[in-house]
């Protein structure tokens, strides 16, 4: 099972997200549990704050070392693990990618921080965190909205918890390239009709059909991400044909 912790000063807004869909299909699963902390019960002062103003001023207030020192201390003590992926939501850290979400599927025990006001104190990056993660470039009030969206695309990859083993393996990005489109019953909508192949039965064509289909998304929305896709010959050939097309 996959130990989450969550270190927020707002932790009941975790609670309808781990309470409803695929989150609380893992719990009940077994496949992961969730913690979330409000590290103000470790401030070590008698109004619990948890932050202060920047030496050299500024704008903004930023959050202290110890409290946060002190939460995650804590909570690799009571997991009894000596190496958890310790992760700082923060608009400084890299870009989240499904590559990303696939490494952190393979981990034992996530610790989220979740922080608020103008920043973090520089020790808490240098001396506790192990990963610091953005989810787009731009601001949030907190981050508790990004490491929701983190853990989601976590946990859905986590052995056992999707229907269908294919489903996370199918989906955008997994394979480099934007998902191919869908239809379902009825085949005629209206007079919109689902393209002859699908329902031809000839599973080679639909395969065909799909890939050609994701590529042509891919280079249509997000060409950017053909330059770091892993192309077999066949599918560069069918990528050369699109291009040639759209000229």
């Amino acid at each position: 099972m996959m130990n989450i912790d969550v270190l927020s000063i707002f932790p009941e807004m975790f609670e309808g997200v781990f309470g409803h869909s695929i989150l609380k299909k893992a719990a009940e699963k077994g496949a992961a549990g969730y913690n979330v902390v409000n590290f103000r019960d470790f401030a070590n002062n008698k109004h619990q704050t948890v932050d202060d103003y920047p030496y050299g001023g500024g704008a903004g207030m930023v959050l202290k070392p110890q409290p946060i020192f002190d939460a995650v201390s804590d909570l690799k003590e009571r997991a009894k693990s000596t190496s958890p992926r310790v992760i700082l939501m923060c608009p400084q850290g890299e870009r989240y990618t499904q590559k990303k979400a696939e490494e952190l599927a393979r981990e034992e025990h996530l610790i989220f921080i979740c922080g608020h006001y103008e920043g973090y104190d520089e020790r808490i990056r240098e001396h506790v965190i192990t990963d610091e993660i953005s989810i787009g470039d731009y601001v949030l009030t907190g981050g508790e909205l990004g490491a929701m969206v983190v853990i989601d695309s976590v946990v859905r990859l986590l052995p056992g918890v999707l229907g269908s083993e294919e489903s996370h393996i199918q989906d955008s990005f997994s394979t480099g390239l934007l998902e191919h489109p869908h239809y379902t019953r009825p085949a005629d909508f209206r007079g919109m009709k689902v393209p002859d192949v699908l329902v031809s039965g000839n599973h080679k064509l639909i395969d065909e059909w799909r890939m050609k289909e994701s590529l042509r998304r891919t280079l249509q929305r997000r060409p950017d991400l053909l330059e770091e896709a892993e192309l077999t010959e066949k599918q560069k050939k069918w990528l050369d044909e699109l291009i040639k097309l759209n000229e």
